[in-house]
């Protein structure tokens, strides 16, 4: 029913051209929306996870709302620069893609090309070393192919209980035991793919075809080279998707992600985003000894000048969001109707 009445509402906005006067007014010219996206499906993620994954074609015609909304796409550095600065063109807005995930070379870049957008990837770095699925997420999209299976027992991969499939609640607490297990015996990432392969193998799922396809992978560091040299901003995302609450551990994390890109792309990443949205208030002086400039949240708003520039807001972009309501994200209208949400703080770990 609120579906139903803000959808109404923004309907009656648009038509009469409110819309188009919020777009134009310096309250938005002052504002940059900062929008992210993680990954477009190279089969059925966007049914498995539609928080993360997107078809190309939604997110095709994402690109072309933009472009018809008169917004100005600017690079994320450039943008933050203006917004500092005051010198914000029209209706600003800059692109950015968390974790640096495989399609984002496969897919996503050639569309943004052809229309000659400018975006950011913040990459994490240790899944692109080490070319193997994701995980965490590809042990629970492997579960989630076999959806509303029971299987009586789990010992191939030391699981007391049977694994009953049926819940997305029962999957997700499978996928945890697994995650918890690999940290408390410090399994490397060798070891981790293993236990994949073996629930692959146990669920009669194709693991082959899930690498060959490069489901849940991250780019390459070959790839990464070339959509630097091409022009793609490539910031800091931690190695290890991880954001340690010790400082030295937490450091390391952007020193080795800002060494690997550094080796990668040539350049010295300055901005730095959030591992699933968590921060905490320790992590800000930390960022600053690491001569962090920006670090973007989930958290959903328009940024603007007198926002901490180490706690910048974003609209996370997703399958389940309408074209009207992102419209209204674009032109400033959405802002006006929300008030500023705190993403969850939970934390998800990706990486090693």
């Amino acid at each position: 029913m609120l579906r139903q009445i803000k959808r109404g509402s923004l309907q009656i906005l648009k038509k009469t051209g409110a819309f188009k006067l919020v777009r134009d007014s310096e309250w938005r010219r002052q504002r940059l929306l900062i929008l992210c996206y993680h990954s477009t499906s190279v089969a059925d993620e966007h049914l498995w996870r539609p928080a993360l994954f997107m078809s190309l074609p939604q997110f095709e015609k994402r690109l072309d709302i933009l472009l018809e909304s008169a917004s100005t796409v600017l690079p994320l550095g450039e943008a933050l620069e203006r917004l500092w600065s005051g010198t914000l063109p029209r209706a600003s807005v800059a692109l950015t893609f968390d974790d640096g995930t495989a399609d984002f070379y496969t897919q996503v870049y050639p569309m943004l090309k052809s229309r000659g957008l400018p975006a950011t990837v913040y990459q994490t770095t240790y899944y692109s070393d080490f070319q193997r699925p994701i995980f965490n997420l590809s042990c629970s999209y492997l579960l989630w192919q076999r959806r509303g299976s029971f299987f009586p027992a789990g010992k191939d991969l030391d699981l007391e209980e049977p694994m009953d499939l049926r819940t997305e609640a029962s999957r997700h607490a499978i996928v945890l035991k697994l995650v918890h297990r690999s940290f408390e015996q410090d399994l490397t990432g060798t070891q981790k793919d293993e236990i994949v392969r073996r629930l692959a193998r146990m669920l009669g799922v194709d693991y082959q075809q899930l690498v060959a396809k490069r489901i849940l992978h991250l780019m390459t560091p070959a790839e990464i080279s070339e959509l630097a040299k091409a022009g793609v901003d490539f910031q800091l995302h931690t190695h290890r998707h991880r954001t340690p609450n010790d400082a030295a551990l937490f450091k390391k994390e952007i020193e080795d992600n800002r060494d690997r890109l550094r080796e990668e792309t040539g350049k010295v990443g300055v901005d730095f985003c959030y591992p699933s949205g968590v921060y905490q208030p320790e992590f800000l002086p930390w960022l600053k000894e690491e001569n962090i400039r920006s670090a973007t949240t989930c958290d959903t708003s328009l940024a603007s000048a007198q926002d901490n520039p180490l706690l910048l807001p974003r609209l996370v972009d997703t399958a389940r969001r309408s074209d009207l309501d992102y419209e209204s994200w674009l032109v400033g209208v959405g802002h006006i109707l929300s008030q500023r949400r705190k993403s969850t703080q939970k934390y998800v770990p990706a990486g090693d």
